[in-house]
């Protein structure tokens, strides 16, 4: 082989070349491939498929090699970025962007979206991608480095479980940055990619808390009150704060995991100032005290913003306040990491989400996390190719590259007016918050039978609850069956403590309200917490998600057209679709220690006999 041949193939062969990860032969034989393919593929593919090299040892070579190795020809040798458009936007660096770098230009045109390029760097360097905010920084290491630094180059030092030191930039391949958090930090850390947004916005907090700009925790005052139950139900990870009048006390209650959990009792007296408090924290009026309001904070704190939803009810003993935190980021999930079952999954994403059209309906009651599992969908298939556009009352997740609407009907902004004109936007996708009457349910129909994939979620109790529910509400039987590809019901159940965890025994009681029989979970171990100081004694840590998905084939559509009770579409859709249930996907869940029998009796409806154990294994593919 000639000597300069090696350089043609690109920088990563030329690396396993150099590394005899791969051999001259092996490469020349891809080589002769690639050139009698129609379609132009990069050589290292040609590579992977014939299995010569792994991911793995392209990551090793790539830490392993000393010389830093250009984003852009990364990208092209990897087959996510054509050769075409690396020229174009080294054309519109020279020509008007030439204070950014490739990356940037690439990400700022469209050419790559930044989740997938920030993936595709972690998967491929073997570098952890992190979710830069102010709880996962490294406050003290941070200190030693000059804020103009920080700012200008874009790094944070990052907590780790142990000692070892950790830095995220949103470069990382840029020897700069490196060099200059060399200087700052020392040489001996490892390396992480975080969005750059994300960086710019923590340094900003992080310059706001090193010039000792401080929120008001006063308990003595009525702000110090109102801003202390907020920030303690932040710390504890509280989704929701109740606030509550009673008698002879204000009650202020905690939903942590799903259960609420008494904080704290004030007197009496505050209960009119804490209330004009918040109201004037969201905007709200403060004369009204006879009527029903709503409104919204923004809420700033060392750690960020965070929003916050507050709902004004009025009872006989004064206004209950309920307060929602929507913690953007913390919240948004994988699509992967929501805890569905591998059949379940992929059969999802099969024939739901990556189909160009059709309803997908996410049902559940409240506080179930269908905005989550809606949003992780629209996480999944973002790109810069379609366009994607809500209506939502209100938006719970602000994500770029995507059009929001937030409903506001105090200025006649409502889903109705707002579904008219989201069709001639010429969306491919389009997510509608909530299926709530028949104007946002024909509206759906009408959009997927123009070829819109339609996101939506809906309170029901199961899967077939919503098409029941659909039928109820008068849409066309030929409809619903020709529009909706899927429906899925799910719960959040708490997930058993991992530091007191202990292996129990189900009692009869139990095994009756499951409607399961001891042979059918044979050789089973369940779990339940003992509490302890981790779990705050509840035997809880978290939460899990627990699925039923319906892909409606033939069989179920016909049952749809002929207009069947929910009992006998039920058990069309066990039978011939493959259905796995609620109670069914929850027990498989708690056999494998991940939650408890306690928690599936208190979330889970029961409307058909679970089958065994081994069949939900076998259906599930675990």
């Amino acid at each position: 082989m000639e000597k300069n041949k090696p350089d043609s193939y690109g920088e990563i062969v030329t690396l396993l070349l150099k590394l005899n990860f791969v051999t001259d032969k092996q490469v020349l034989h891809a080589e002769r491939i690639r050139s009698k393919l129609a379609t132009p593929v990069p050589l290292l593919n040609v590579l992977k498929n014939l299995e010569v090299i792994t991911d793995e040892m392209i990551r090793r070579a790539m830490l392993d090699s000393e010389s830093s190795i250009r984003i852009g020809e990364l990208l092209v040798e990897l087959g996510y970025l054509s050769e075409s458009d690396l020229t174009a936007a080294f054309n519109i660096q020279k020509e008007k962007e030439s204070d950014l770098k490739i990356g940037e230009i690439l990400i700022k045109y469209n050419f790559i979206d930044e989740n997938l390029f920030n993936r595709i760097l972690s998967i491929q360097l073997g570098i952890p991608l992190i979710d830069v905010n102010m709880s996962v920084v490294d406050k003290k290491q941070f200190e030693k480095i000059p804020l103009r630094v920080a700012t200008e180059y874009n790094f944070v030092p990052i907590l780790t479980d142990d000692d070892s030191l950790m830095v995220a930039f949103s470069d990382p391949l840029d020897n700069n940055s490196i060099s200059v958090a060399r200087k700052c930090l020392g040489s001996d850390f490892t390396y992480a990619i975080a969005e750059k947004q994300a960086l710019q916005a923590t340094v900003k907090l992080l310059a706001n808390l090193r010039s000792g700009k401080k929120i008001n925790v006063d308990t003595k005052t009525i702000v110090g009150i109102a801003n202390s139950i907020i920030l303690d139900a932040l710390k504890n990870d509280a989704s929701d704060v109740h606030i509550e009048p009673l008698v002879d006390r204000l009650q202020v209650r905690f939903r942590e995991d799903g259960v609420l959990r008494h904080y704290k009792d004030f007197s009496i007296d505050i209960i009119p100032a804490l209330t004009s408090r918040i109201k004037i924290m969201c905007e709200a009026d403060i004369a009204e005290k006879r009527r029903h309001q709503g409104g919204r904070i923004l809420f700033e704190h060392d750690e960020g913003q965070v929003d916050i939803r507050a709902s004004f009810y009025v009872t006989v003993h004064g206004e209950q306040i309920v307060l929602r935190l929507l913690k953007q980021k913390k919240e948004l999930m994988d699509i992967h990491s929501i805890g569905m079952s591998p059949n379940m999954l992929n059969r999802f994403l099969e024939d739901a989400v990556y189909q160009p059209s059709g309803v997908l309906l996410v049902t559940g009651p409240t506080g179930s996390g269908k905005t989550s599992t809606v949003y992780s969908c629209i996480s999944h298939i973002k790109n810069p190719q379609i366009s994607i556009i809500t209506a939502e009352e209100p938006v719970e997740y602000v994500m770029d590259g995507i059009a929001q609407c937030s409903i506001d009907p105090k200025i006649n902004l409502t889903f109705e007016e707002t579904l008219r004109h989201i069709v001639r936007q010429d969306p491919d996708v389009i997510v509608i918050g909530e299926i709530r009457d028949l104007p946002s349910a024909e509206m759906a129909m009408q959009s997927a039978l123009t070829g819109h994939k339609v996101l939506s979620t809906f309170h029901t109790e199961d899967s077939i609850g919503g098409l029941i529910r659909l039928l109820n509400m008068k849409i066309a039987p030929f409809l619903i069956s020709s529009t909706v590809v899927s429906v899925l019901a799910q719960r959040l159940l708490r997930r058993v403590c991992p530091s007191c965890a202990t292996d129990v025994k189900l009692t009869p009681q139990q095994l009756q309200r499951l409607g399961c029989n001891p042979s059918d979970l044979h050789g089973t171990t369940f779990k339940k917490g003992r509490g302890c100081v981790e779990c705050k004694q509840t035997g809880y840590k978290g939460r899990v998600g627990v699925f039923e998905l319906l892909v409606l084939n033939e069989l179920v559509r016909d049952a749809i057209l002929e207009q069947k009770t929910s009992y006998e579409i039920r058990q069309i859709s066990i039978k011939h679709s493959g259905l796995v249930t609620l109670l069914e996907d929850g027990l498989l869940k708690a056999a494998n220690g991940i939650t408890s029998v306690d928690e599936l009796l208190r979330c889970l409806p029961k409307l058909s006999t679970p089958r065994s154990l081994v069949e939900i294994r076998r259906l599930s593919g675990e």
